[in-house]
């Protein structure tokens, strides 16, 4: 199985939060938004660590792949 949820590890809302220096409303904006992905687990979401990763690692001006529209 390419994708094993025994090796993705997940971060809480808060750890996301400190890693990106954004406030934990950020973060949930985010993920509301669907920019950053999360699965819930109870009342609270987490976020795989890789799509932090993946936010830090494009740049700020550009919105998410998915979003963007052919011109």
């Amino acid at each position: 199985m390419p994708n094993d949820l025994a090796d993705v590890r997940f971060l809480t809302v808060a750890e996301v939060a400190d890693m990106m220096r954004v406030s934990k409303m950020t973060v949930y904006r985010m993920v509301h938004s669907g920019e950053l992905p999360a699965i819930r687990f109870g009342r609270s979401f987490r976020v795989p660590e890789t799509a932090v990763a993946e936010v830090l690692a494009r740049p700020a001006s550009s919105p998410p792949a998915e979003n963007q529209q052919a011109r």
